[in-house]
């Protein structure tokens, strides 16, 4: 019987079975107590064998992914901001943007939740096995234009062109030069209608042009190729790190200072 374990563990590691190897002779032991059909012991060996798989290839694609840190859908306030149609972030939450191949622009001044939802969508879209990537502008744009300047820009772009989802949070908080807008409209061109894209921006699309280094002909190309497929979500509310700033009486004891100095 020793042997024969030994083979069947043998066969299961040639086979990448890994989860089998450790659980056999606990779960063969349980099958003969409780005496289990051949296809009762199947089925429970394949079951964990696949969660086991599941797990492993969340944990590569979570890891793949980039998230800065994690956030969910749970975790958001609603309540503090009231502009948000929460029955919209739940229709996006299902995850058809990604078959339809639609992008999300999430628009508003800075601290409102914008790159908040922006991972949670991720982290629902890498939970459901969808290959996503989570990138700032600014980041993105070192790596290009590395790229550009070391001759492997092709590499370089491939990262954000072969996922499913491409996450590029705080477009506008820094001025792109001619260059880099250039950069940039290659990305959402060659991902047009290939695969989705999440963007987060603190400015209106009436100010991309200056963006974009003030060329209102590649701003207009680039938001015409994101905007044919998508959804616009404008956050109006108080930053969430000014509201915690707020419960811990910063603000307060800064007034009650300047009254002092007044």
């Amino acid at each position: 019987m020793n042997l024969q374990m030994e083979r069947i563990e043998g066969y299961c590691k040639k086979l990448n079975l890994v989860k089998t190897t450790d659980v056999l002779d606990s779960l063969a032991e349980e099958a003969s107590k409780k005496e289990l059909s051949y296809t009762d012991f199947t089925e429970k060996l394949l079951e964990i064998e696949a969660t086991a798989a599941f797990e492993r290839c969340t944990k590569t694609l979570l890891k793949f992914a980039k998230f800065p840190y994690l956030k969910t859908i749970e975790d958001f306030d609603f309540s503090f901001q009231p502009s948000i149609d929460k029955k919209k972030i739940l229709e996006l939450a299902t995850l058809r943007f990604l078959d339809n191949g639609e992008n999300i622009i999430f628009l508003g001044p800075p601290g409102v939740g914008k790159t908040h939802l922006a991972i949670a969508l991720g982290l629902k879209a890498a939970l459901a096995s969808y290959r996503s990537y989570f990138t700032t502008a600014t980041d993105m744009m070192a790596r290009l234009r590395s790229g550009l300047l070391n001759g492997n820009l092709d590499n370089k772009m491939r990262v954000y062109l072969r996922v499913r989802l491409l996450i590029i949070d705080e477009v506008g908080y820094l001025p792109l030069s001619q260059e880099e807008a250039s950069l940039f409209f290659q990305v959402i061109s060659k991902r047009y209608e290939k695969g989705s894209v999440i963007l987060t921006s603190n400015k209106s699309f009436g100010e991309w042009a200056e963006i974009m280094a003030g060329d209102a002909t590649i701003a207009s190309a680039i938001l015409d190729r994101l905007l044919h497929h998508s959804t616009t979500v404008n956050i109006k509310g108080e930053s969430f790190r000014l509201k915690e700033k707020k419960k811990a009486g910063v603000f307060q004891d800064l007034k009650e200072r300047g009254d002092a100095n007044a």
